[in-house]
């Protein structure tokens, strides 16, 4: 959530004695800008368009009027709420237990690369909320026997550009085809895209625009700072940083996959408590990797950008850009992933001479000209022989692994441990030697 509207509680919103209570057990002490705008409108039923910048706390402004409208007209299969992402779901699926504890709502997820059959039998068992990515609730839809949505009282849609551009159009065409058109419709979004802007005029009555930033822009309390770098060097810098920053919770973006392995197999082989999160790793192991980035137990969690819309890790320092974004808003997502929840945080981006012209379109999009990031370029160039020592343990970590994997697809595997994982923590790394500078990152 981000920061708190003075003086105004939920209560005087309208929200219910239990449900202010269990926002008071969240640690939700008063309600943000969003909030304070869409839940009145929500309470009325009146379908909303509500645009705030991303750790604004959509959740509650959504999840409070859903939760008070099914306590006064209880019903199963009342509310969906479809996201883009399999992270996403379960973090609503999260904050929906939470302030309906005391109440007794069940929710569940329904997303890709989980067991359709136990899907199909949560789903049986008729529960008031679910929280589904598109694509999946659509297969349940046609395949699942007497599974139905026709007494759907709620469908909100978070994160709702992000839907559309992700080539969803076809299974929320199929969705909203089979639900009732009498009912409340809320979509939330950090922008407003001709697609969204389409689907509110064709599925929405008579919606109420909700707005608390006119302009793409980023929380007050984020400092935001480049770097201009050769590509080769980028690696160097980067361990360098982390170095500098010492053992603080860092998020890092890489463009690809690959870029994302190879760098998180790079880091732990130097000594930093690193773990990977993309999208080709099974649903298990990319919530294995989520929670272990948010009980602390690793310290960075390198990511592509299915990371970067929605998850709410409220004590995240850094931001590191590794590769810049090739589309200009995904930057506002990704570096609202720090100064989340009224605190304060840093993002740092790396342009190379490959990503000048798209980091120009980043900051015509801000409106700001970022400063750059102070470096000893000749104490980071210190570190460039153990870091491409590192860099070739990777390489070869990865074609290890893909070729494990290969055999892998022969036979049925034991154990959902992460390969990755078993990379960093059986396996001989090179060198033994400690890499550690004075108040940074000891890694051993």
């Amino acid at each position: 959530m981000e920061e708190e509207v003075d003086s105004v509680t939920f209560k005087d919103l309208g929200i219910i004695e239990e449900l202010c209570l269990a926002c008071k057990q969240l640690g939700w002490k008063a309600p943000t800008a969003i909030q304070k705008e869409a839940i009145p409108i929500a309470l009325k039923g009146k379908d909303i368009i509500g645009l705030a910048e991303t750790g604004s706390g959509k959740t509650g402004a959504f999840g409070l009027p859903v939760l008070q409208a099914l306590i006064e007209r209880p019903q199963r299969l009342f509310a969906l709420v479809l996201t883009p992402t399999r992270e996403l779901a379960f973090q609503i699926k999260e904050q929906f237990d939470a302030l309906g504890k005391a109440i007794g709502v069940a929710c569940v997820v329904i997303v890709g690369g989980m067991d359709m059959n136990q899907q199909a039998m949560d789903l049986g068992k008729r529960p008031h909320i679910i929280v589904a990515t598109p694509g999946r609730l659509v297969d349940h839809l046609e395949k699942t026997k007497g599974f139905t949505l026709k007494a759907l009282k709620y469908l909100v849609m978070d994160e709702a550009d992000r839907i559309l551009n992700m080539d969803f159009e076809v299974e929320v065409d199929k969705i909203l085809k089979v639900i009732p058109r009498d009912r409340c419709t809320m979509l939330f979004s950090a922008t407003m895209t001709s697609k969204v802007n389409k689907l509110q005029r064709a599925h929405l009555k008579d919606p109420v625009k909700v707005e608390v930033s006119s302009k793409y822009q980023t929380v007050s309390k984020l400092k935001q700072h480049m770097i201009f770098i050769p590509c080769k060097h980028k690696h160097i810098y980067l361990v360098y940083i982390l170095n500098e920053i010492g053992n603080q919770s860092v998020i890092i973006f890489c463009g690809t996959q690959q870029s994302t392995l190879k760098t998180a197999l790079m880091l732990r082989n130097l000594g930093f408590t690193a773990i990977p999160l993309y999208g080709k790793m099974t649903q298990n192991k990319r919530l294995g990797a989520l929670n272990k980035f948010k009980m602390k137990e690793r310290s960075i969690l390198l990511a592509t950008d299915v990371a970067s819309r929605g998850l709410d890790i409220p004590c995240v320092d850094y931001v590191i850009n590794f590769d810049v974004p090739m589309h200009s808003k995904d930057y506002i997502h990704r570096v609202g992933r720090t100064a989340r929840a009224g605190r304060a945080g840093q993002a740092i981006t790396f342009v190379s001479q490959y990503e000048v012209e798209v980091y120009q379109r980043i900051e015509q999009l801000l409106g700001v000209t970022l400063d750059v990031y102070p470096t000893v370029k000749e104490e980071a160039l210190v570190l460039e022989e153990r870091v491409e020592e590192a860099s070739r343990f990777a390489k070869m970590e990865m074609a290890r692994l893909e070729e494990k994997s290969g055999k892998k697809g022969k036979r049925k595997r034991g154990n959902d441990e992460d390969d990755t994982e078993e990379s960093f923590g059986v396996r001989k790394r090179i060198g033994k030697k400690k890499f550690k500078k004075k108040g940074g990152r000891n890694t051993k």
